[in-house]
């Protein structure tokens, strides 16, 4: 009988000692998130611009066929100028009656205005000003839009992310320095994404004279992608 209270005693003993809590201190683990933003210059290797033609004639037919004809030849000196049949598309086709509106009176129609406008795209930027002299050359009397672009938005985004960690590191650093700790490694990194910066595009509206142009001088310039990173860095 003694016996079995010894070993009762003891298991009990045995299970408060295990109930005790630890007394060594728990990691002082501290965080800080911030964000960083990365730049990269990037020269655009797309144009797109758009011309078109407009005709006025009192009947309609007659203000569609003119229109047909000349807008014809200038998409046949496009081609001829070595655009291809995907690098043109027609982006406008529109009739308005003209009308001649007095007070007291239905308005009488006078004739008819017609515009046909194709936009011109290309992958080879130092053709923008050669083939925007040839449409002109060949007719036409409306010019606009001229946009310079890069065709490939994942274009620089190694060196963004890379410049937008550091820049999210460097921040981390100051934070962690006046708060007098110590900056650790990045626990967690979540991209923000890229954010293209387009200039104001380059728009030209043209009242075009029949008289041979020389080459319009255009300038694509560069652009700007913006990449963007949040990090969570340790501390100690």
């Amino acid at each position: 009988m003694k016996r079995f209270i010894t070993i009762a005693v003891s298991l009990i003993f045995s299970i408060a000692a295990l109930a005790q809590p630890s007394t060594q201190p728990a990691a002082d683990l501290t965080t800080i998130t911030v964000s960083g933003t990365g730049k990269v210059t990037l020269t655009p290797d797309r144009f797109s611009f758009t011309v078109g033609v407009q005709t006025m004639a009192p009947t309609v037919e007659q203000a569609v066929n003119e229109n047909n004809a000349k807008i014809a030849a200038v998409i046949a000196a496009l081609k001829k100028a070595g655009a291809s049949d995907a690098e043109i598309r027609t982006s406008n086709f529109s009739v308005w009656p003209q009308q001649d509106y007095r007070e007291g009176q239905t308005p009488r129609i006078t004739g008819y205005q017609v515009m046909n406008n194709v936009t011109v795209r290309r992958d080879k930027v130092s053709d923008a000003g050669k083939l925007l002299q040839i449409a002109v050359t060949a007719g036409v009397n409306q010019a606009s839009n001229l946009n310079f672009e890069v065709s490939d938005p994942a274009r620089g985004r190694e060196r963004g992310l890379k410049a937008a960690f550091d820049d999210a590191r460097s921040k981390a650093s100051v934070l962690a320095q006046v708060s007098g700790r110590v900056l650790g490694p990045a626990l967690a990194i979540s991209e923000g994404g890229s954010a293209p910066v387009y200039p104001y595009p380059q728009q030209r509206n043209m009242a075009m004279k029949e008289a041979a142009v020389s080459d319009v001088s255009v300038e694509p310039g560069t652009q700007e992608a913006i990449f963007t990173v949040s990090v969570v860095f340790s501390v100690k």
